[in-house]
């Protein structure tokens, strides 16, 4: 067992400058353009990779295995290592001498002593030189592929492109958005772009029945504190949405998308205080947008003084 975790390990360190690429190049999001039939081809390809791991892990150990048997029927080969040993000693960790052998005393460097503790001049072992000749090996590799042959996207051109995907996801997620105001979740929207286009569509559609100021004609003046239906933009938006058929207001609803009738009920909004040049007689009820009835709040902590007396600052 303890022979297998050695080989899965090294595997492991080998894969992982593998990964680290792979993360680099947003494999997650390219997993989740595929369709079902490259999902599919995808899951038969790591079945397949999976076959062949389990197949060489049963490869070494029935080589284990055969080994142990030969040793076992022929006792001349007790004495020799074993496959696993040889490999382990040439690849992994070396020629290991004994501790407080002559080997190991010859590699003292008596001139690298401190406070009793003598430094051996040990060799590099050899997966740590396998390790860094392959850095090296990747290095030339990646080199060469993204900044000679410049076959790979640079760490700008990426970043580049994740902002084009990233703007286009910003402007699907704004329609999907838009799509769904309604008159319940409408709001006032007071950005100079949506006031513009709000202007706009209302010098297009509404000026024939309302005055290109808003000072009312056919329709009522929409510049005083007077509404027929409300002067909130939910009010607003419900009378431009699914207009009054009996006032002669047509519904918009199948002629402006929800954001232009936020659009158009922000800007209607902003024409309340303006002074028109032809003003219509208010109509309706005076609108405020605090409740109606409520009293002002008054402060608990006063105290009343009577008519007549005095009344001395302190500080």
């Amino acid at each position: 067992m303890k022979k297998l975790l050695a080989i899965l390990t090294i595997l492991g360190m080998s894969t992982v400058p593998v990964l680290a690429q792979t993360a680099e190049s947003n494999w997650y999001s390219k997993l989740q353009a595929m369709d079902s039939s490259q999902l599919v081809l995808l899951a038969m390809m790591g079945v397949v990779l999976l076959i062949i791991v389990l197949l060489l892990i049963l490869m070494v150990y029935l080589m284990s295995f055969l080994s142990a048997v030969l040793r076992k029927e022929n006792p001349s080969l007790a004495a020799e290592p074993s496959w696993w040993e040889s490999f382990k000693k040439r690849y992994i960790t070396g020629q290991v001498d004994e501790v407080g052998g002559e080997e190991e005393k010859a590699k003292l460097m008596s001139n690298h002593s401190y406070d009793g503790i003598t430094e051996l001049d040990n060799f590099m072992p050899p997966w740590l030189q396998w390790v860094f000749v392959s850095t090296i090996v990747i290095a030339v590799i990646y080199f060469v592929h993204y900044s000679v042959l410049g076959n790979g996207a640079t760490g700008i051109e990426e970043y580049e492109e994740e902002l084009r995907v990233e703007a286009i996801a910003a402007e699907i997620r704004k329609a999907t958005q838009a799509a769904g105001i309604d008159e319940n979740t409408v709001v006032f929207d007071e950005s100079a772009v949506a006031i513009g286009a709000g202007k706009t569509i209302f010098e297009t559609n509404c000026v024939a029945c309302h005055a290109a100021d808003g000072g009312g004609g056919v329709g009522p003046n929409l510049t005083d504190e007077y509404w027929l239906h409300g002067g909130s933009i939910k009010d607003v938006f419900t009378v431009v949405k699914f207009g009054v058929i009996e006032k002669g207001m047509i519904p918009w609803q199948d002629q402006l998308s929800p954001e232009e009738m936020q659009q158009v009920s922000s800007y209607i909004l902003t024409l309340k205080g303006t002074t028109p040049a032809n003003p219509k007689t208010p109509q309706g009820e005076l609108y405020s947008a605090s409740p109606s009835g409520t009293a002002p709040l008054s402060d608990s902590t006063a105290v009343a003084v009577p008519e007549g007396s005095e009344v001395i600052a302190t500080i």
